[in-house]
């Protein structure tokens, strides 16, 4: 019996029933084609590496699978290639010494999860990312943490927020953040909250920075 790992990342602007739509749909081939799933973790939103496909982050999945000859593999990854849904995949064969560190892992005797996070971070709603904020043109990782922390989690808020707010919340974060302008933010998080990509994009082209290019200083 041969044992694999698959993880992919899943556009982070479709919506929550979608995203397990998603996840699901590759659980439910891998048993079609008579695979055991030994394990799948959802391992939420994480920023990328570098864009893809004009985002920052995505959310991650993993299945780890049993099959007798490893002959799905093709079958998923192609099915993978062809889903718009999902932005990058990569499947790996394991060994006994990777089976064995996936199990340990999952039973708690290694990787253990940090004990002293902040009580905070767990129980304050304003804390918890509710929309990949980076995928509003101007706004990097960095200023996402610093929005979500000041309780701008979602593009509804960013929406609501004025220049000036937005102003103050990027003030906080230090001088190094001064020069980002955030006018065009609500008017892009409208859109975004309002899932009209393709009006967004079009209003994307225009900007660079998150300014309208050729906007006088």
């Amino acid at each position: 019996m041969r044992q694999y790992e698959v993880t992919f990342v899943v556009d982070p602007v479709l919506s929550g029933d979608e995203i397990k739509t998603a996840a699901k749909s590759y659980e439910d081939l891998l048993k079609n084609e008579g695979c055991s799933i030994v394990a799948t973790d959802d391992l939420g939103l994480k920023t990328l590496a570098y864009p893809i496909n004009r985002r920052n982050s995505g959310i991650y999945f993993t299945h780890e699978f049993t099959t007798e000859t490893g002959a799905v593999v093709p079958k998923l990854e192609l099915a993978m290639k062809r889903d718009e849904r999902i932005m990058r995949f990569l499947t790996i064969k394991l060994d006994k010494y990777g089976v064995k560190y996936n199990d340990d892992k999952r039973n708690g005797r290694i990787g253990k999860k940090e004990a002293h996070v902040s009580k905070l971070a767990k129980d304050n709603e304003k804390l918890v990312i509710k929309d990949d904020l980076t995928r509003l043109e101007g706004i990097g990782p960095k200023i996402a943490q610093l929005l979500v922390t000041a309780g701008v989690n979602s593009y509804e808020k960013v929406s609501q927020a004025d220049s000036d707010q937005l102003k103050d919340i990027l003030a906080k974060g230090g001088s190094a953040y001064l020069s980002h302008d955030p006018g065009t933010w609500p008017e892009q998080a409208k859109l975004a909250a309002a899932k009209d990509w393709t009006k967004l994009d079009a209003l994307q082209n225009k900007l660079r920075g998150g300014k309208v290019v050729g906007e006088e200083e």
